[in-house]
């Protein structure tokens, strides 16, 4: 009788190899998800300095002499929070910028209540963002600071410089749309469809858990499938699981957006693409770029499927200044932040960078008066630390 050309004992050999595998993994799994684990975020201290509305400005505490003469204020999206640069201690740019003696402030945008949305774009960059601006240029004594933006946050920064130069010493943008008329990820040809007239008349301010629905279906494979399955093949790692469940706190914690300044973005951004063309109008100004006469650098990410290099690399092409440096790294629109390779270089760049910079004196422009729809809002509740 002619002999099975099948190897059946190998297979059933290995199969109860990797049963008896799968069992330690189970194990050792149940013993890391039972046990305490750290996964607390944003834990760098800092001190409110500064209040406002629901606006908070964090000042982080510093952990070695400080080596610049202006500080830095870096402002996030109003997409998810400021928390993603601080996720974790190895991989954290707020300590990062904190080793190299950055002197640090953050806004912290807080949670929008039904009142907020007839903010605009406005309110949030004439009186918020200058308000805070001015506050810390107050406290230090210095006529200018040095500015970063992130996101959204990034193309609320760059309409800041445009109207207010001369408090601007640099500005670093980072993810930052400025160009909307691309066909480069979904996000770009969604909202060129979106009635942002409509959702913003039903929901009011927008829902940040919709939002962040909508971004998560941008690739669904990625986002929604793939990160739980690695879960799952990692489940006995406790780094591993610490980190994740890092991720996922920030991932859904997602204030609302104020409805006017949605409808506006929506509209003036990726429907009209304004403000690539200094044609957008905020607080009865035109953004005009070529007022942006301070060093730019700015930082995209080659995968980023939210915000594509096409949306990014216009910027330095269009503004006033000579100083200007483009850096697209090979990760998304978050591994800037967290991938420990970026951070490598992410981080020492920008403090190099401004730190050659940041004793450069150049003419402040003659401050410009402002339109009598933001000073009046000026009366909003205030709150400074002593």
């Amino acid at each position: 009788m002619e002999k099975p050309k099948i190897p059946v004992d190998l297979i059933l050999s290995k199969l109860a190899e990797d049963a008896e595998k799968a069992q330690v993994r189970a194990q050792k799994a149940s013993d890391v998800l039972l046990q305490a684990l750290d996964t607390e975020i944003a834990t760098t201290p800092y001190d409110v300095v500064y209040e406002q509305d629901r606006i908070k400005l964090k000042h982080y505490r510093p952990i070695t002499d400080i080596q610049y003469k202006h500080p830095l204020l870096v402002v996030y999206a109003l997409i998810n929070r400021e928390t993603m640069l601080d996720l974790q201690p190895s991989r954290s740019v707020v300590q990062n910028f904190l080793e190299h003696g950055v002197d640090l402030y953050m806004i912290d945008w807080g949670y929008p209540s039904r009142k907020d949305r007839y903010l605009t774009i406005d309110d949030h960059v004439n009186v918020y963002m200058d308000d805070v601006v001015d506050f810390i240029r107050e406290k230090h004594g210095v006529p200018k600071i040095h500015l970063m933006g992130i996101c959204m946050g990034g193309t609320f920064s760059v309409i800041y410089s445009a109207l207010h130069p001369e408090k601007i010493q640099t500005l670093v943008t980072t993810v930052t749309p400025t160009n909307f008329d691309t066909d480069q990820g979904l996000l770009h040809i969604w909202m060129k469809a979106v009635d942002a007239d409509r959702m913003v008349d039903t929901f009011g301010n927008m829902p940040g858990d919709f939002l962040n629905f909508g971004f998560l279906v941008l690739n669904p494979a990625r986002l929604m499938i793939d990160k739980y399955v690695g879960f799952i093949e990692n489940m006995d790692n406790k780094q591993f699981v610490e980190n994740f469940v890092r991720m996922e706190k920030w991932i859904f914690d997602s204030p609302d957006v104020p409805g006017e300044t949605f409808r506006q973005f929506i509209t003036d951004c990726y429907q009209k693409n304004l403000l690539i063309q200094s044609k957008m109008e905020v607080g009865g100004q035109r953004v005009d770029l070529k007022k942006i006469t301070m060093p730019l650098l700015n930082f995209y990410g080659k995968y980023d499927h939210l915000v594509p290099p096409a949306a990014c690399e216009h910027l330095t092409r269009q503004v006033g200044s000579a100083d200007v440096e483009d850096i697209c790294l090979e990760t998304g629109h978050i591994g800037i932040y967290v991938s420990s390779k970026c951070q490598r270089e992410f981080t020492p760049k920008i403090a190099q960078w401004m730190k050659t910079r940041d004793a450069i004196k150049r003419p402040a422009a003659k401050r410009r008066k402002a339109p009598q729809k933001a000073a009046a809002k000026r009366t909003r509740k205030k709150t400074v630390a002593s």
